[in-house]
Protein backbone atom coordinates (compact mmCIF):
# COMPACT_ATOMS: atom_id res chain seq x y z
CA UNK A 1 0.00 0.00 0.00
CA UNK A 2 1.48 3.29 -1.19
CA UNK A 3 1.86 5.92 1.99
CA UNK A 4 -1.14 7.76 -0.37
CA UNK A 5 -3.46 4.90 -0.31
CA UNK A 6 -2.81 4.74 3.58
CA UNK A 7 -3.63 7.77 4.51
CA UNK A 8 -6.41 8.27 2.17
CA UNK A 9 -7.68 4.63 4.07
CA UNK A 10 -6.98 6.18 7.75
CA UNK A 11 -9.00 9.43 6.93
CA UNK A 12 -12.08 6.92 5.11
CA UNK A 13 -12.08 5.45 8.45
CA UNK A 14 -11.93 8.64 10.35
CA UNK A 15 -14.82 10.36 8.32
CA UNK A 16 -16.82 7.29 8.51
CA UNK A 17 -16.49 7.65 12.26
CA UNK A 18 -17.65 10.46 12.33
CA UNK A 19 -20.98 9.81 10.60
CA UNK A 20 -21.76 7.12 11.41
CA UNK A 21 -21.47 8.25 15.11
CA UNK A 22 -23.14 10.94 14.91
CA UNK A 23 -26.91 12.11 15.82
CA UNK A 24 -28.81 12.98 12.73
CA UNK A 25 -28.73 16.96 13.23
CA UNK A 26 -24.74 16.57 13.13
CA UNK A 27 -25.23 14.17 10.12
CA UNK A 28 -27.45 16.97 8.32
CA UNK A 29 -24.59 19.52 9.44
CA UNK A 30 -21.71 16.84 7.70
CA UNK A 31 -24.81 16.56 4.86
CA UNK A 32 -24.80 20.23 4.50
CA UNK A 33 -20.96 20.57 4.31
CA UNK A 34 -20.48 18.04 1.74
CA UNK A 35 -22.87 19.85 -0.89
CA UNK A 36 -21.27 23.06 -0.04
CA UNK A 37 -18.45 21.57 -0.97
CA UNK A 38 -19.68 20.20 -3.88
CA UNK A 39 -21.03 23.28 -5.06
CA UNK A 40 -17.85 24.90 -4.20
CA UNK A 41 -15.31 22.27 -6.37
CA UNK A 42 -17.86 22.40 -9.38
CA UNK A 43 -16.32 26.20 -9.56
CA UNK A 44 -12.62 24.87 -9.98
CA UNK A 45 -11.34 24.11 -13.19
CA UNK A 46 -9.99 20.26 -12.96
CA UNK A 47 -6.21 20.94 -14.42
CA UNK A 48 -5.70 18.51 -17.26
CA UNK A 49 -7.70 16.10 -15.45
CA UNK A 50 -6.57 15.93 -11.87
CA UNK A 51 -8.26 17.72 -9.00
CA UNK A 52 -5.62 19.17 -6.80
CA UNK A 53 -6.85 22.46 -6.69
CA UNK A 54 -10.11 21.36 -5.64
CA UNK A 55 -8.62 18.62 -3.05
CA UNK A 56 -6.53 21.75 -1.86
CA UNK A 57 -9.73 23.80 -1.33
CA UNK A 58 -11.56 20.92 0.60
CA UNK A 59 -8.75 20.09 2.97
CA UNK A 60 -8.36 23.94 3.64
CA UNK A 61 -12.19 23.73 4.48
CA UNK A 62 -11.62 20.78 6.32
CA UNK A 63 -8.92 21.37 8.54
CA UNK A 64 -10.33 24.94 9.46
CA UNK A 65 -13.87 22.98 11.09
CA UNK A 66 -11.81 20.04 12.05
CA UNK A 67 -9.84 22.77 14.69
CA UNK A 68 -13.46 24.37 15.56
CA UNK A 69 -14.16 21.00 16.89
CA UNK A 70 -17.12 20.85 14.19
CA UNK A 71 -17.99 17.63 12.56
CA UNK A 72 -19.02 19.30 9.43
CA UNK A 73 -15.38 18.70 8.85
CA UNK A 74 -16.35 15.09 7.55
CA UNK A 75 -18.36 16.47 4.88
CA UNK A 76 -15.68 18.73 3.13
CA UNK A 77 -12.92 15.58 3.55
CA UNK A 78 -15.40 13.38 2.31
CA UNK A 79 -15.79 15.55 -0.68
CA UNK A 80 -11.69 16.11 -1.09
CA UNK A 81 -11.60 12.24 -1.24
CA UNK A 82 -14.34 11.87 -3.54
CA UNK A 83 -11.89 14.41 -6.00
CA UNK A 84 -9.29 12.70 -5.67
CA UNK A 85 -11.05 9.19 -6.57
CA UNK A 86 -12.60 10.73 -9.42
CA UNK A 87 -9.02 11.21 -11.11
CA UNK A 88 -9.65 7.60 -11.46
CA UNK A 89 -5.40 7.08 -11.34
CA UNK A 90 -5.67 5.60 -7.76
CA UNK A 91 -5.03 2.19 -7.08
CA UNK A 92 -8.29 0.43 -6.80
CA UNK A 93 -10.47 3.63 -7.25
CA UNK A 94 -13.72 1.53 -8.47
CA UNK A 95 -13.71 0.11 -4.32
CA UNK A 96 -12.68 3.43 -2.82
CA UNK A 97 -15.76 4.91 -5.64
CA UNK A 98 -17.68 2.11 -3.79
CA UNK A 99 -17.60 3.36 -0.36
CA UNK A 100 -17.58 6.81 -0.42
CA UNK A 101 -21.49 6.11 -2.68
CA UNK A 102 -22.28 4.23 0.40
CA UNK A 103 -21.26 7.20 2.65
CA UNK A 104 -22.51 9.55 0.93
CA UNK A 105 -26.36 7.59 1.18
CA UNK A 106 -25.63 7.96 5.01
CA UNK A 107 -26.32 11.17 4.92
CA UNK A 108 -29.68 13.32 4.99
CA UNK A 109 -30.59 15.21 1.38
CA UNK A 110 -29.11 18.70 2.63
CA UNK A 111 -30.01 22.33 1.13
CA UNK A 112 -26.75 24.14 1.50
CA UNK A 113 -26.17 27.55 2.44
CA UNK A 114 -22.74 29.08 0.94
CA UNK A 115 -21.28 31.93 2.69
Amino acid sequence: MSDETEHLSKTLVFTLGVIINSDEENRQRIAVAFQEAKLLVEKISLDNGGARLRIEVCVKHFNRYKAAGDVACAGWILKAIQERVDEQNLPGWRKWREVINQATKLLPLAVPTLH
